[in-house]
């Protein structure tokens, strides 16, 4: 497991009188940390050809440094190197300003329950979030129903249920209004098809910031007579003013994301749906590459619909998808994607009556994603133990560092550098094989997302600032070289 020193363990070095940092064969070092030696005249030499002295402080004290075990010495020993692997190095003297730690929640703990993140820093979470122990522990109990069981279908609905009141606590709904699916698409789908594009109001608006899956969905249903208009970006943001000019009176609903996948771009939602309520369309909220990282509460917002999937900040995986729609607009809908879980009563097995269930449940299509819900409800529990506030609280302070760390670098940064107006991704333009500067950090054990000409680190509530360092470090060798 590689252990990583930063520019804050040379700074605390320095400040105990230390001259020479000794690296192991698993050490690295960040950018910041080597200027940080030579502006101190600091001397880096490999335990390889030195004694190994820094075995004066043996990996399983849990005992801190001190300024004076230090002198006596004259190495410096970070304290990643004490207790657990998985330390806070940032904790002993952090800069005026800097990320040291959250306050809200034991960092390190969480950590432990991740296993990738003993070998390997993880900054895919816009994409797919490691696997922890307890969505482990999760598919697992399912293998062990299905195995022991052979059919457990009281069981397991049941546990589909539980996903589903999982996903109505994380953004304050009544579980009678959460749907559940196997991807956004097909939720999508099922919410277009239960839309009249026969009245006046026939126009979806749709803005550049969508994931592809959600603007195919609605400009497919123009054969139903739905009249779609798109809302472009502009310098990878989109202007708020533009939803007055594009919603109107023939606007029946407006699509519109919590977060730009590309590049973390955060949408003022609360706004947006004001603006459009104003005039008189619905709005349909897809949060699927935010939510988790920071709080959303459908009755605060009054969102009409909210959709999202599960395997980002939600620390699922794929094949499940909720929805949320509005109890009040329930009765209205009647979808035509639809199945036998839709129904009020689905074991009546009736073939030949249309009998929509009363609540969200008309929303379910066909047989559940069963194992899927396992997993998906155990991730949404450790984000619900946790807390959204407190993750967004820490999270927001990774963006600034990350942000910083990227201009001191010299990176090419495509996402706001206004921290209240993104979400934890950061991404970095790399040119046009953003794929292959992807491969060379995996490479070195770092797991990002490319997409399109840029490379996204993506933090989430495990990360700690040395992860982004390092990372930062790593891809500013890579783009220098290639």
């Amino acid at each position: 497991m590689n252990n990583f020193i930063t520019g804050q363990d040379i700074e605390a070095l320095a400040a105990s009188g230390g001259k020479r940092l000794v690296l192991g064969k698993n050490d690295r070092m960040t950018g910041i940390a080597r200027e940080s030696c030579e502006r101190f005249g600091i001397a880096i030499v490999s335990s390889e050809t030195e004694a190994p002295t820094i075995a004066a402080f043996p990996s399983v004290s849990n005992q801190p440094a001190t300024a004076s075990s230090t002198r006596a010495t004259g190495i410096f020993v970070p304290d990643s190197f004490r207790g657990s692997s998985l330390q806070s190095v940032t904790s002993t003297s952090p800069k005026s300003g800097a990320a040291s730690g959250p306050s809200d929640y034991d960092i390190d703990a969480w950590r432990a329950k991740f296993p990738i993140l003993k070998e390997a820093i993880h900054l895919a979470n816009c994409s797919q979030s490691p696997q922890s122990d307890r969505t482990r522990g999760a598919a697992e109990a399912y293998l062990d129903s299905w195995d022991h069981m052979g059919m457990d279908w009281d069981r397991w609905v049941q546990e589909v249920n539980l996903a589903k009141a999982e996903f109505a606590k994380l953004i304050n709904a009544d579980t009678s209004e959460i749907a559940v699916g196997t991807s956004v698409s097909e939720i999508t789908s099922t919410i277009a098809s239960a839309l009249d594009f026969n009245g006046k109001r026939k126009k979806i608006v749709v803005t550049d910031a969508e994931f592809p899956t959600v603007g195919l969905v609605w400009l497919a249903n123009e054969k139903y007579g739905a009249k779609v208009q798109f809302i472009p970006a502009k310098g990878g943001e989109i202007d708020i003013n533009d939803y007055n000019t594009a919603v109107d009176q023939d606007t029946l609903l407006t699509s519109f994301c919590d977060v730009y996948y590309y590049n973390g771009f955060k949408q003022d939602t609360a706004k947006i749906t004001e603006m459009v309520h104003a005039k008189g369309s619905l709005a349909y909220l897809d949060a699927y590459q935010g939510i988790g990282s920071h709080p959303i509460d459908v009755k605060a917002l009054d969102v009409d619909i909210l959709s999202s999937g599960n395997l980002k900040y939600l620390l699922g995986i794929p094949g499940i998808a909720f929805v949320y729609v509005k109890k009040e607009l329930i009765p209205y809908m009647r979808p035509a994607f639809t199945g036998w879980f839709g129904m009020e009563n689905p074991f009546a097995f009736d073939i030949h009556h249309l009998d929509y269930a009363k609540d969200a449940r008309r929303f379910d299509n066909g047989t559940p994603p069963v194992m899927t819900s396992y997993i998906a409800r155990a991730g949404m529990t450790i984000i619900n133990e946790i807390g959204t506030p407190a993750i967004q609280r820490w999270t927001d302070r990774l963006s600034e560092h990350c942000l910083e760390g990227a201009r001191r670098r010299g990176l090419d940064i495509a996402s706001p550098q206004d921290v209240r107006k993104k979400a934890p991704t950061t991404a970095i333009r790399v040119g046009a094989d953003s794929h292959a500067v992807e491969v060379a950090l995996r490479e070195r054990k770092i797991i990002a997302s490319a997409r399109g000409d840029v490379v996204r680190f993506a933090h989430h509530f495990f990360t700690k600032p040395e992860d982004l360092d390092f990372a930062l470090d790593s891809i500013a060798e890579i783009l220098k070289r290639r």
